[in-house]
């Protein structure tokens, strides 16, 4: 991975970690996050139940195009929340930042 590629990475990591401080969640960027297997080679950990608890770990993912986000984008729509299953997998789940806020500040 080229020098940009890891700057972007690091500010889009950045933008998450002060985004949930925004809203009064603990957010920490994991260091050497792509250099590293470190906790599984997470990028941020959030830790929605207070410093004490356990940590939901957390994937960030930029693109200048929006390849791959536009079709999840679409499915979306309006709606709160989108549930993507593939045969005999359990359900990912996408949600839009409002939605996520939301669930945080309960």
């Amino acid at each position: 991975m080229g020098k940009l590629s890891r700057d972007k990475g690091a500010r889009a990591e950045r933008e998450i970690v002060a985004l949930h401080a925004e809203i009064g969640i603990l957010a920490e960027k994991v260091p050497l996050s792509g250099a590293t297997k470190y906790q599984g080679g997470v990028d941020v950990d959030i830790y929605p139940w207070g410093s004490e608890g356990p940590p939901l770990v957390s994937e960030v993912k930029a693109r200048a195009s929006g390849t791959g986000f536009k079709m999840l984008e679409q499915w979306l729509g309006d709606a709160d929340v989108l549930f993507l299953r593939r045969d005999r997998q359990k359900p990912l789940v996408v949600l839009p930042w409002s939605t996520w806020q939301r669930l945080l500040r309960r």
